[in-house]
């Protein structure tokens, strides 16, 4: 799907994700493979036709199934939010709610960056994953930007500093992205600014990386808050300086 393609390259705090993949596929055990979605249900999906999806069902069809390039249902509904499908599926005791697409996409990903508030809703109220390991929901909905989305999941106890493979946070995302009030909603929520990834870039210089001066310079104003509140000095200050050991 290219948005969430331009999610992961546009920030590029990816750069290590592939790898971390394809090293976890190579070491897990062979999974059996799902059956293949079927044309009917393929068409069904994409126009949002709950109707024909139970009737699929109760034909036999699995609420597991994948598509050609091995994406699961639920996923590839959440993709073309169709939420009426979605609820079918969320209500089939069946249904992996966890099912990832080949890149580790679930269903409340998607639902997440495409901003789609009752689909996330209804896999929240079936109890889908919140704190997915590596790449999470809160990532996605801090890059789409939805503010009552990344306020809803972390009421339901999101980790807010979640690090994706190479360590990157919400806040980043959401910084790299240019959403300045969900940044500022990240860290009236307790996100910790001063976290690194694996680049060695806080939230500070991602925004600066991605051309965000407002948030870079926001950012750097509350971080120098932080530290003025702990008496930390500032940068270039002469209490700095006069901390600073003479070589």
């Amino acid at each position: 799907m290219k948005l969430i393609r331009t999610l992961v390259s546009a920030c590029a705090l990816a750069v290590s994700m592939s790898s971390a993949w394809a090293q976890s596929a190579a070491s897990a055990p062979a999974a059996a493979t799902p059956p293949e979605m079927s044309a009917s249900m393929f068409r069904a999906v994409q126009l949002d036709y709950a109707d024909k999806v139970k009737g699929l069902l109760k034909d036999g069809e699995s609420p597991n199934t994948v598509e050609s390039h091995g994406v699961p249902l639920i996923v590839y509904a959440a993709r073309y939010k169709a939420d009426e499908v979605v609820k079918v599926l969320a209500d089939n005791p069946d249904t992996d709610l966890e099912a990832v697409d080949p890149v580790g996409e679930n269903a409340l990903m998607m639902a997440a960056i495409n901003q789609d508030m009752p689909m996330v809703q209804t896999l929240l109220a079936k109890d889908a994953e919140v704190n997915k390991k590596g790449w999470s929901p809160l990532h996605y909905a801090a890059s789409g930007g939805d503010d009552a989305i990344v306020k809803l999941l972390l009421d339901h106890s999101a980790y807010i500093d979640a690090g994706s493979p190479n360590g990157s946070t919400p806040l980043m995302m959401a910084a790299a992205a240019g959403h300045i009030t969900t940044v500022k909603l990240l860290l009236d929520e307790g996100a910790d600014l001063s976290i690194k990834n694996q680049l060695g870039l806080n939230a500070i210089d991602v925004a600066k990386r991605y051309n965000q001066p407002d948030i870079a310079d926001g950012l750097s104003k509350r971080l120098a808050q932080i530290d003025a509140s702990k008496g930390v000095p500032a940068a270039g200050s002469s209490a700095a300086t006069a901390a600073t050991p003479s070589k």
